[in-house]
């Protein structure tokens, strides 16, 4: 990098901490900051949600995907989550947004309390949150290493470089600054691929051009759709949890199907997410399908390779712009799940722990929202110092391994529990197939694997702790249904048509006590 290079990712960083200064003013209530106050236009919400869903780990291990095995990199990636998104616009979207205009919930957990009981909400909760600081910490780590081979700056000083930045914006602006900054890194995403994309083309001349580019034995194999780990099984397992995952299993994409005002805008912001998902990572992922004709990797997994293309490929200027693309997709991953996790500890946990947290009003909810958001950060970035950061393979086995495998048993309560169909199966179906598919998950990637020669398949390891919770949650719920009148209510008004966005009045202060909280029915306020 120049210093036309570093002009650019100040100007990124400081454009970044500006939004967050301008979203200060509209943000006066938990309400505000947790859920833009229903108020977030459709595509806003959208163009949010699709940005959520990326970070510096598609720059790394998928591009090292990319480089080993080529199309494959799209068809069990972002097509999945593409198909899984557009699932849930009808399935998943409408309802999470009743949650705020028919629930008055701020936190996508904080509904669980009267679905199910107080036990099944702090489970999920706690779950939850500590597997996000393990994720966000991956991610860290991940741009930590893309800026240190840029830069020349050490791994930890890059990891507390870009979570200051996403701790300044989004801790003063909340869920509006996420979705203001994920607007401007759309943008500049879309310019840096854009960029990447034909800087590739125009070097294909001398290898069959555009499409017979496929016939040059550096890509034998390339445009197989399905190969090495990542078969049928991995697909369909794949899809199953990106079903739930980006539908608001874990948390941050639930946060923006309830910003829109109405359910209807909540489907169309799905619909647009997917829509997205389908088209632009086409453009991001070419170049990584390439890489073999342009680079030579100097990590046995190709992790390196999109890295090396941008310093061969890009002039000064452009490389700071793609550089700041890294940094656009990570930081709005980052501060997305700050901002959820921070409304589960604010609204699902510490009214439980603290008598004081019980009584909190509107400025005092506000001030521990924002605290809460720097303390995940701070942990997440400790957390990032401890990943093997410069063997990308350990970030990527986070990101799929842990994440995916571990989202299952805790989405699969808070999801199904939201369906109709589903409706029988209560605490007892919750807690059962969370802790088992958390059991599962422990036995199928250690003890198991440990005693399997070559160890368990990539596609089990993932599915597995999935398949389990989901086969209990549904027969526990047939064997001892506890649909109670209460439960029942609270099902009927999430699935219930008609909303005219009427409800998106303020979310109501925590319960007085943990007690009197899961005691409280669905009509209260």
């Amino acid at each position: 990098m120049n210093s036309l290079d570093w002009s650019v990712l100040i100007g990124y960083f400081a454009v970044m901490i500006a939004i967050g200064v301008w979203s200060h003013k509209r943000v006066d209530n938990v309400s505000d900051f947790f859920t833009a106050g229903g108020k977030m236009p459709w595509w806003l919400s959208g163009i949010s949600h699709h940005m959520s869903g990326y970070s510096a780990v598609m720059f790394t291990g998928y591009a090292g995907i990319a480089y080993t095995y080529g199309v494959t990199s799209f068809v069990t990636w972002s097509f999945p989550i593409a198909l899984g998104i557009a699932i849930g616009s009808k399935l998943f979207a409408p309802r999470i947004n009743r949650l705020r205009s028919r629930l008055h919930v701020a936190s996508p957990l904080e509904y669980l309390k009267n679905r199910y009981d107080l036990k099944t909400q702090q489970a999920l909760a706690w779950s939850g949150m500590l597997l996000k600081i393990v994720d966000v910490g991956a991610k860290w780590a991940a741009i930590a290493t893309l800026l240190a081979v840029f830069t020349g700056v050490s791994l930890n000083e890059g990891i507390l470089i870009t979570g200051v930045v996403t701790a300044i914006y989004c801790t003063i602006g909340g869920l509006w600054a996420d979705a203001l900054t994920e607007l401007g890194q759309f943008v500049i995403q879309l310019l840096a691929g854009i960029a990447m994309f034909v800087a590739v083309v125009a070097e294909l001349g001398d290898h069959g051009g555009f499409f017979g580019v496929w016939d040059e034995p550096e890509l034998q194999g390339h445009a197989e759709p399905l190969v090495g780990p990542y078969g049928t099984i991995f697909l369909l397992a794949f899809l199953f949890i990106k079903l739930f995952e980006y539908n608001g299993g874990m948390l941050n994409q639930a946060q923006r199907y309830m910003a829109t005002a109405t359910p209807r805008e909540a489907e169309r912001s799905a619909r647009l997410s997917a829509v997205l998902w389908l088209v632009w990572p086409l453009v991001l992922f070419f170049p990584m399908w390439m890489s073999p004709l342009l680079v030579e990797s100097q990590k046995a997994d190709g992790s390196d390779s999109y890295a090396l293309m941008t310093e061969q490929l890009l002039p000064h200027g452009l490389l700071g712009l793609v550089i700041v693309g890294f940094f656009s997709h990570t930081m709005a991953m980052c501060s997305s799940d700050a901002n959820a996790i921070a409304a589960v500890f604010t609204r699902d946990v510490a009214p439980v722990l603290s008598a004081r947290a019980r009584r909190w009003n509107d400025r005092s909810g506000l001030v521990a929202a924002r605290v809460t958001t720097v303390v995940f950060l701070g942990l997440s970035m400790a957390v990032a110092t401890q990943v093997n950061s410069p063997t990308f393979k350990d970030i990527i086995t986070v990101v799929i391994k842990w994440v995916a495998g571990l989202m299952g048993p805790i989405a699969i309560p808070m999801m199904l529990g939201l369906l109709r169909p589903f409706r029988r199966s209560g605490p007892t179906a919750a807690l059962t197939s969370w802790s088992m598919g958390l059991l599962a998950f422990w036995l199928v990637n250690y003890p198991i694997d440990w005693a399997v020669e070559g160890g368990v398949p990539l596609e089990y390891q993932v599915s597995i702790p999935l398949a389990v919770s989901l086969i209990l949650y549904v027969l526990i719920g047939y064997a001892k249904p506890e649909d109670t009148p209460e439960r029942m209510a609270v099902i009927e008004r999430i699935n219930t048509d008609g909303d005219d966005g009427s409800g998106a009045a303020a979310v109501p202060a925590p319960a007085k006590a943990p007690d009197a909280a899961s005691a409280r029915t669905p009509d209260s306020p």
